[in-house]
């Protein structure tokens, strides 16, 4: 048995699962337009299988604002799957629903001016899409060419140091994100485990936003690296389809043990 193998039985064997995974590149393939996104056949296959289990919960864990969240992930109010959006700041928890969001009003009035400015000034970029974010806003640039991206973010950033420079910076896959909220992939797991009194953790992400989570995974704990790119993950695999094959084998021990 290879160290890997271990880790994943022991996590697998742990009496009290959680299960949290980012979702763009982890469960769904990367697409240009965001809304489009769905997971793989075979990634929800698993996932349900691993959610009817005792003792195991499921959780997505996204930079996405919860409503766009449950939508890509197809999600209704019967699901058995907890939703951390907005990097942690929005939460889903079944049975109960959406959390409370207290957000501040000049808060929320300079994120709608901010993202209106930054539109204006990428306007002549092509490629490049604002979003409008629960907490913030977003700058995707997957479309766009070198040149354009490096601008938009140039622009981007300097409104921001400008005019909010306390709000959280964050870069992904072709993405850089402003928030006035500062919760990070880290935060989302710890408040997960607490929630479900998880014994271990698998946490799995493909981008540089789900290195806080990644990096803050104890050592009875798993943490995925789907993709290239530096990482605190325990083990790498190189797409969605291998990361498939180790929730398949989790689910497989977990119901042999739990049996």
């Amino acid at each position: 048995m290879t160290a890997a193998d271990a880790t994943i039985e022991a996590v697998a064997t742990t009496d009290t699962l959680l299960i949290a995974l980012d979702f763009d590149g982890t469960l769904s393939p990367l697409v240009d337009e965001p809304m489009s996104a769905r997971m793989t056949p075979g990634a929800r296959a698993a996932l349900d299988s691993l959610a009817a289990l005792p003792r195991t919960t499921v959780a997505l864990v996204s930079g996405r604002t919860l409503a766009d969240l449950r939508e890509i992930a197809e999600h209704d109010d019967s699901s058995p799957w907890w939703l951390m959006g907005s990097h942690g700041a929005e939460s889903w928890e079944p049975g109960t629903g959406a959390g409370e969001s207290s957000d501040d009003s000049d808060d929320l009035a300079l994120r709608d001016r901010l993202t209106a400015e930054i539109r204006d000034a990428v306007a002549d970029l092509a490629g490049v899409r604002v979003e409008p974010k629960q907490f913030g806003l977003g700058i995707h640039t997957r479309t766009a060419d070198a040149a354009a991206s490096t601008a938009a973010q140039q622009r981007a950033d300097e409104l921001l140091a400008a005019e909010a420079p306390s709000w959280r910076r964050r870069t992904g896959h072709d993405i850089l994100e402003f928030s006035f909220r500062h919760e990070g992939k880290d935060s989302a797991v710890a408040h997960l485990r607490e929630r479900v009194v998880a014994t271990s953790v698998l946490f799995a992400g493909d981008d540089v936003t789900d290195e806080d989570a990644l990096g803050s995974l104890g050592p009875g704990d798993l943490g995925v690296r789907i993709g290239g790119g530096e990482t605190a993950a325990t083990l790498r695999v190189p797409d969605i389809d291998a990361f498939v094959e180790v929730l398949e084998n989790v689910a497989r021990l977990r119901r042999a043990h739990i049996s």
